[in-house]
Parts: structure tokens; C-alpha cells; sequence
């Protein structure tokens, strides 16, 4: 009896796929009494929970999943499942709140969003009872939430009724027009979180779809107002009055759902006065000091959305152009905090990386170089005013807003870069006595040493300084940034001459460093994050990267903070993990060209022996049973902003390696894989996407669609498989697509036809022309289950195409498996269209002898579908059943059919006797008592 939980929960997961549901339960039991890590018992208790849903035991799923999300509040898939064991225990009121909190937490899922729907439907034919919502059932709802004494369950169930009515026009209506919002505004007031939020939601779905309300709402509550609410440490209320904010904007810009309201749209004014009302008090949210962290952030986000253009031919970027001549130096001033300092503004780990990536939209969205010069200048005066030699901490404020720009729009950031003396300031701050100088100034640096020619200043100037700085200070937070400068600046060089500059130690002595400071919780996320970068310099050493992966608490360190809104943490993660899995490029080396370049006594390099593929599927292992794929999965879900397509395409390169061993892939689809892939494969860069698609045909290959992409999900990979049919893609890359297709092409004819409509026909008939024998096969057996398509069939039946006669011939390759797959093949074609029953005899001369060698081969599968083809002819057409009576057709029909019942090839024999019979039935041939 095992005792490993970790062991007995991959059990469960094996018995789960398999259906075994009782079995995976007793499995997840014994893990859940074995285990006493936190973090596993919440996933044993959720898979368990989805043992009981699929068993119908909804009381015990929604407990399980109720112990799960006692561990973990954000735990999205026990949350689900507990919605989903409410709704069918008839709790929909509870349901309901489980589907909103899953949907707030991914905005973008389809499945959240269509849950809440239904649940919404269904509660609002509760609420309505079949008829109108009376006004007094309305205010009912109000005099229980603002009734103090009210019981908790009652006020629960109001509030969600409330969020319901207000997301259906009638019920937005009704509400509006009894006073509504006015109520709702006491329910804000009273600073009862949970009133708070049903309050802030039906305000939401109240403006949803109507620009008037929306226009109506805005001027009651007042912008101040709704800032202020935004503004409260309580990330929950912070995100939905974000929420409210984004969809009143989304209506005022005429975005989001369209709706006809009559004259009552024609009295709404122009909205730009308003959009400018929103817009300056978000840039005036950037430097209040009354703003918390999380308000800060949610003003960014806004910005981030709302302001740059959504697609760059329109032309008017008004919008952008506003917010710099109004806003930039306060999003200047934002990066150009530094926590460490008095006065510090009030900021979340991530705020200052959010301002920088709105710096960077705002850049990009410019039409020209005199709006660029302008954002330039603006920058340049607004960092120079701060620079003052007499005061060392307004400069320092400078450098850091040089630091902030620098991870925004680069271009520019080197301008600023080459402003008189910048670099010069940055490399003595490195050599000040004061940590905070230090601390900003090796910052900047860092960011600064991207480009080959600053780091060549940097080589020559501040080397000597962040080894200095390295060995001398006490200060972790100076010491990890200096080490990372100094990996940053080996790599900019294309030399390890920065590392070589320690005279004692070896990469693994500084990556045992980063992997203690990566562990270490006291120190700051932030300080942390610098630890992950600095491995993912480090782990292109091969005996770092071995070590690294068999730290199992440095990786479990790692994966958390990948979970983070960070942008440099998720590339650094995913470049960590890039060279753990050696699914970087390389370039394969010529022997002839080795053994010249060894002759004239050039260094060649070798390969590592811990790069070897040994070394590489070992480590493989490792970060698979370290949960890997649910942090990438966790990393896909980040905001576009965050995930670049540089990050999304070394996430892909990762899947892709973890995806290489069938038996790994199950794996992979029970933590997420399957459905984080999809993404990858559709937005990014176009090797990105190209290797995502692969991992993705490698798991269609060889699993089950049902269980791998669940849903409407299965139809959205059909794209990325047909994508890697194409002749400048490899050969094993189009051969595991069309084993992904065909396995698809199994299932259902809704997915067949999904095949069809993205026009893989053409390609998949190219391939079975390939001289290649694996890609020939797999191309036939693809077309042998398309086969089954009426569409298909007709593409078959229709003149002017060769595609009957290829696959005629393809019945008479020497290859069995091609045999096979082509005569499967015409088999369904012939039995399900009679006119190609005829057309058959018609394509090529070799048809009769094909036929025959099909009805004789050795191989019974082979037999059987040769002698079902000629059941079809036979029965397709009397004069046809004539012609190949009288051939030696006959003789074989006559040798298998009068053979002696065997169980282990009846329905070979069957077949040959079902021809004999309807040739008898026709008057062709006479019975043998006759004969």
C-alpha cells in the first residue's frame, strides 16, 4: 500500500481520467489522511470534490470543495465545483456568489461567464415568479439589506437577487425608477463590505448596455466619490468599483454590449467632457498620498485600458496625447518613487512596473516624431528639475525615474539616458557610502546595461564597483542586485567577463546565493524578484541548472512568485525554466566544419555532459513533479500588458519539453496544460505560437479529446493543429498534427466539420501523396475518419478531382498501415455514396485487381475492408454486381465465404457470404444446392 500522498493523488488522477470515480476517491482519501502539506490538501480535497460531482454526491462535492477553499480563498477550480455542487443541490443564490468570485478572478473565461448567465436566468425567473417585478418586491429587497437586524442568510440572498435584477434591463430599470440609486448609495455608506459589494455590482449592471443610466449614474454617485470607493485598501471592493468605472467608460466610448433605449439615448450630451472628468481625476489618483497602493494600481489599469488605441488605424489618439501634456510628469512622478524613502507614496509590488508599461503605451500610440519629441522633452525637463547636486535625494528621485522609463519605452530611456551626465551620476551613486544610493543607482544600471553599447560604459566604468558593492555591503537587497548586475552585464557582452571578475567561487557558489535569497520570505517580494532574474542568467551553466531543479523549496519559491503581476518576474521564470529544459535554439554542428576548425586550432565547443538528453528528461521529471505546469498555467492567465509575446514564447518552448513523453502528458492535461496551451498557440510570436501548437498535436495525439480540452474548448485547438500542416514546418511536426486530427476527426461530426471549415482538406490530401511512409499513413487515416462527412463524401463525389483515384491506389501500397487506413477509408466512402461505387471503375484500371488482392490479403482487417467495399459495390448496382461476378472476384468470394465458421475471423467470412447472398438475390449466381 503506497504511502507517498503525492504518489496516491497521481493514482486518483489516472483513476479519474479512466472514469474509475469510487477508485479515485479511495485514492484522494488515503493522500488527504497521509498528507500534512497545505497546499496538496487543498488539491486533494478539489479533485475529490470532483469525484463526488461526476458520482452525483453534490452535499459531499460541495463540502470538499468548501475545505479546499478554507486553504486557499483564490483556489478558481474549487470554487467552480462548489458552484456547480450548489446549483444541483438548488442553492442558487449560493452557486451564483461562487460563479461571480470565479468569474472576478478570470474575466476572460467563457465558462465563468456563461455559468453566471444561466444562474442569473434562473434566479431572476425565481425573483419574477413568472410575471413583472413588482415595485414593493424592490423595496423589500432594500428595507432587508439596510435593516440591521435582518438575518444574514436573508440580506445574502436580497443582495444577490438585487446583483441579478440589476444585470437584466428590466430589473436595472425598475430600480432606477424607484429611487434605486439613492439606496444603493446608503447600502455603500453604511461600510458593510459585503452591502458594499452588491451595491457596487448592481450598479455595474445597471450601466451595462445603457449609455443614459450609465451617464445618469456617474453624475449622482460623482466622480469623487467613486475614487474615493476605489481608493480603499480592500482589494475586493477596489476591483469591482474598478469594474463599475470600466463599464460606465466602456458605455460613454459606445463600447461593450449595444442597446436601443428610444428617445431616451437622443438626450445624452457629448461624453468627451465626461471621459476628461474620469481621465484627470484618475492622473490625479497617480500622486495623492491618499490613494492606497491598490487604488493606485486600479487608476493605472484604467489608464492602461481606456486611454492608448485599441487599433492603430484610427487615427485619433486625442485621448493619449490629453493625458501627456496633462498627465505624464505625475506618471513620472509614480515611477520615480522609491520605497525605501520617507514620503514614499503608498505602492503595491507592483505599481511602479504598471506605470511603466502605461508610459510604454502612451509611447507607442504617438503618430509622429514631433508628438514623440514632445513626450521627450517633457521627460527630459521634468527629470532635470529634479536633479540637484546640493540635494542627493531629489537626484535620486531622478535616476529612479530614468530606471522607470527604461522598463517602459526603451528608445526612449536611452535618450534619456545621454543626457549630460546621467550615466556618469548613476556609476559614482554606485560608489556613495549610502545604501539607498547604492540600492537606486545598481537598479538603474542594471536596467540601463540591456543595450551592448551602455554596457560597454558600464564594463569599462562600473564592473570594478558592483563587485565592490558585491563583497562588501551587508545589505541583502544591494548584494542581490549587484550579482544580477553583474550576470546582466556578462550577458550584454556576449562575454562571462562580469562573472570572471570574482576571483573566487564559480556560477554555482552565485546561484546557491539566489536559490537562499529566493527562499528567504523576510526578504521583500520585490527584492526576491531579483533573485529569480539573476538565475535565469545563471541557469544557462549547466551544473546550476541540475542543481536548481532538485531544490524542490527554491522551486516551489519560484513558482509563487510567478503567480505575481509582475512582467520581469513571469520572463524571468520562464527564462529559468527555458534553459532547465534546454528548449532554447541551438545550432547543430557540422562534423566536417568541427574537425577544420580543430585543424587550424579554433576553440570549439562541446556539449556539456549535463546537457545531454539523459540530464535534459531527468530534469524534465523533476519540474513536472514540482507542479510546473500549474504555475505556467498560472502564468498564462496574466494580463497582456504583463505577458509579453517575448514570455509567452518561452512558455510555449517549456510546454513543449515537458510535452515530449506520452506519459507525461496526462499529466500535463490534468494541471491545466491542455487548456493554457490554446492561447499560447493563437496570440504571440509566430515561433511561439508554432511551438505551442506543437505541444498542443502532441497531446491530441494521444489522448483523449474529452477529457484534454472539455467543452467548446476541443474546437478552438482544431486551428492551431491545421496551422502546422505546412510544408516550411518540419516533418515530425506535421505528422503529430495529423495523428491530433485524426484523433480528433474520431469523436464527433461537429468536430469534423470544424476540420473541414478550416480548410485542412487540400493539406491533408497533399500528404498522402508524401514520399514519406509515417506522414503517407497518418494522412490516410486522418482522411479515412473525415470520411465519414457528408461534406467530404461530396468533396469525393464531385467531378474534376483525382481524390477517389488516390485513394484506390493507396488500397494497393505495399505499406499495411496505409493499407489499412485507405481501404477503411473507401470502405465508409463507397457504403455511404453509391455514385462512387461506379466512379470507382472508372478512376484508374487497377481497380479490380486491387480489390481482389484486398479480399485475399493475409492481414484480416486488411480482408475485411476489402471485402465490405465489394459488399458496397455489389449492392450498390445490379449491372455492376454483374461485371464483378464475372471475374475471379467470384472465386475469392466463394473460397472465404465457404470456409468453416472461426470465431476469430467471423466477420471476415460473414462478409464474403453477405456478397454471395445478394449476388443469389439478384439472379447472378445460383445457390450451391442449385449449382
Amino acid at each position: 500500500q503506497m504511502e507517498d500522498p503525492i504518489q496516491l493523488k497521481e493514482e486518483g488522477n489516472k483513476y479519474f481520467q479512466a472514469s474509475n470515480y469510487e477508485k479515485a476517491v479511495q485514492s484522494y482519501t488515503q493522500a488527504i489522511k497521509l498528507n500534512k502539506d497545505k497546499a496538496l490538501q487543498a488539491v486533494l480535497y478539489r479533485n475529490r470534490a470532483a469525484c463526488y460531482l461526476k458520482k452525483e454526491e453534490y452535499a459531499k462535492a460541495a463540502s470538499d470543495a468548501s475545505r479546499a477553499i478554507d486553504i486557499n480563498t483564490s483556489d478558481i477550480k474549487a470554487l467552480y465545483r462548489r458552484s456547480q455542487a450548489l446549483e444541483k443541490l438548488g442553492k442558487l443564490d449560493q452557486a451564483f456568489k461562487d460563479a461571480q468570485k470565479c468569474a472576478t478572478i478570470e474575466p476572460r473565461n467563457k465558462n465563468f461567464q456563461e455559468t453566471l448567465r444561466r444562474l442569473g436566468a434562473d434566479i431572476q425567473e425565481k425573483v419574477n415568479a413568472g410575471g413583472a417585478i413588482p415595485d414593493s418586491r424592490v423595496q423589500k429587497m432594500f428595507e432587508i439589506l439596510l435593516d440591521e437586524n435582518s438575518e444574514k442568510e436573508k440580506r445574502e440572498k436580497a443582495a444577490n437577487n438585487l446583483i441579478v435584477l440589476g444585470r437584466e434591463e428590466a430589473g436595472a430599470e425598475r430600480i432606477f425608477q424607484n429611487n434605486g440609486v439613492s439606496l444603493l448609495l446608503q447600502l455603500i455608506e453604511t461600510k458593510n463590505p459585503e452591502l458594499i459589494l452588491a451595491a457596487v455590482r448592481t450598479l455595474s449592471g445597471m450601466c451595462t448596455g445603457h449609455k443614459a443610466r450609465a451617464t445618469a449614474i456617474l453624475h449622482y454617485l460623482g466622480i469623487d466619490n467613486i475614487c474615493m470607493w476605489m481608493s480603499v485598501d480592500n482589494e475586493e471592493i477596489s476591483l469591482a468599483v474598478c469594474n463599475l468605472l470600466q463599464t460606465i467608460s466602456d458605455r460613454l466610448l459606445g463600447q461593450g454590449k449595444e442597446e436601443q433605449h428610444g428617445k431616451e439615448e437622443a438626450v445624452v450630451l457629448d461624453s468627451k467632457k465626461d471621459l476628461k472628468m474620469i481621465t484627470m481625476r484618475l492622473l490625479d489618483m497617480l500622486v495623492s498620498k491618499n490613494v492606497s497602493g491598490q487604488g493606485r494600481d486600479r487608476a493605472l489599469n484604467l489608464l492602461n485600458k481606456n486611454i492608448p488605441r485599441k487599433d492603430l488605424k484610427d487615427h485619433d489618439n486625442s485621448r493619449t496625447t490629453f493625458v501627456i501634456d496633462n498627465g505624464l510628469k505625475k506618471i513620472l512622478e509614480v515611477v520615480g518613487q522609491i520605497p525605501e524613502m520617507p514620503g514614499c507614496l503608498p505602492l503595491t509590488e507592483n505599481t511602479q512596473l504598471t506605470a511603466s508599461i502605461l508610459l510604454n503605451k502612451l509611447y507607442d500610440d504617438l503618430r509622429c516624431d514631433p508628438e514623440r519629441d514632445n513626450y521627450r522633452v517633457i521627460c527630459e525637463e521634468y527629470i532635470k528639475s529634479k536633479v540637484d547636486p546640493q540635494d542627493m535625494d531629489k537626484t535620486l528621485h531622478a535616476i529612479q525615474m530614468v530606471s522607470g522609463v527604461l522598463q517602459g519605452p526603451f528608445d526612449l530611456g536611452n535618450k534619456l539616458l545621454s543626457m549630460k551626465g546621467v550615466m556618469e551620476m548613476m556609476v559614482a551613486l554606485c560608489g556613495s557610502e549610502r545604501e539607498i544610493d547604492q540600492l537606486v543607482a545598481v537598479e538603474a544600471l542594471i536596467h540601463a546595461s540591456t543595450k551592448l553599447s551602455r554596457a560597454t560604459f558600464i564594463i569599462s566604468n562600473g564592473v570594478t564597483l558592483l563587485k565592490e558593492i558585491y563583497k562588501k555591503t551587508k545589505n541583502e537587497k544591494i548584494k542581490i542586485r549587484a550579482l544580477v548586475g553583474l550576470c546582466k552585464l556578462g550577458s550584454a557582452g556576449g562575454t562571462d567577463y562580469a562573472l570572471r571578475q570574482f576571483a573566487e567561487g564559480s556560477t554555482e557558489k552565485l546561484a546557491k546565493q539566489c536559490r537562499k535569497w529566493l527562499c528567504n520570505t523576510s526578504i521583500d517580494a520585490r527584492t526576491r524578484k531579483w533573485a529569480v532574474e539573476g538565475l535565469a542568467y545563471l541557469t544557462l551553466d549547466a551544473d546550476v541548472k541540475d542543481d536548481f531543479v532538485e531544490d524542490e523549496p527554491a522551486l516551489q519559491a519560484m513558482f509563487e512568485l510567478a503567480k505575481t503581476s509582475d512582467k520581469t518576474i513571469l520572463y524571468s521564470v520562464a527564462s529559468a525554466l527555458v534553459n532547465c529544459t534546454n528548449s532554447y535554439d541551438t545550432k547543430e554542428l557540422v562534423p566536417e566544419l568541427v574537425q577544420l576548425a580543430k585543424f587550424s586550432k579554433q576553440h570549439v565547443p562541446e556539449e556539456h555532459p549535463k546537457d545531454k538528453k539523459d540530464f535534459v528528461v531527468k530534469r524534465v521529471k523533476r519540474l513536472l513533479k514540482a507542479g510546473v505546469v500549474s504555475a505556467l498555467a498560472c502564468m498564462v492567465k496574466a494580463d497582456s500588458a504583463i505577458l509579453t509575446d517575448q514570455s509567452k514564447e518561452l512558455i510555449a518552448r517549456v510546454f513543449l519539453a515537458l510535452c515530449e513523453d506520452p506519459k507525461d502528458r496526462g499529466t500535463i492535461v490534468a494541471q491545466g496544460g491542455g487548456k493554457a496551451l490554446i492561447p499560447l498557440a493563437v496570440e504571440g510570436t509566430d515561433v511561439g505560437k508554432i511551438k505551442a501548437s506543437h505541444a498542443l498535436a502532441k497531446i491530441a495525439a494521444i489522448s483523449n479529446p474529452d477529457m484534454a480540452f472539455p467543452g467548446e474548448r476541443v474546437y478552438e485547438v482544431v486551428r492551431p493543429l491545421v496551422s502546422l500542416l505546412n510544408t516550411e514546418r518540419d516533418g515530425l511536426q506535421n505528422y503529430e498534427a495529423l495523428l491530433g486530427l485524426t484523433n480528433f476527426a474520431g469523436r464527433s461530426d461537429k468536430l469534423r466539420m470544424k476540420i473541414v471549415k478550416e480548410r485542412a482538406l487540400p493539406d491533408i490530401e497533399n500528404y498522402m501523396f508524401e514520399n514519406h511512409d509515417q506522414l503517407r499513413q497518418a494522412a490516410t487515416e486522418c482522411m479515412c475518419n473525415l470520411a465519414v462527412n457528408k461534406e467530404v463524401q461530396e468533396r469525393f463525389v464531385a467531378d474534376g478531382n483525382d481524390r477517389l483515384k488516390l485513394v484506390v491506389l493507396l488500397c494497393g501500397e505495399d505499406d499495411e498501415k496505409v493499407q489499412v487506413a485507405a481501404a477503411g477509408a473507401l470502405a465508409m466512402l463507397t457504403a455511404a455514396q453509391k455514385k462512387l461505387c461506379s466512379k470507382m471503375t472508372e478512376v484508374t484500371t487497377q481497380w479490380l485487381e486491387i480489390l481482389q488482392r484486398l479480399c485475399l490479403h493475409e492481414n484480416m482487417e486488411i480482408q475485411h475492408r476489402g471485402l465490405v467495399i465489394a459488399f458496397n459495390l455489389i449492392s450498390s448496382d445490379k449491372e455492376l454486381a454483374k461485371k464483378l461476378v464475372e471475374t475471379e472476384l467470384l472465386e475469392i468470394l466463394t473460397y472465404v465465404g465457404k470456409q468453416a465458421d472461426d470465431p476469430k475471423k467471423q466477420h471476415v467470412i460473414n462478409v464474403a457470404r453477405d456478397c454471395l447472398t445478394r449476388c443469389m438475390d439478384y439472379g447472378l449466381i445460383k445457390p450451391l444446392s442449385q449449382a
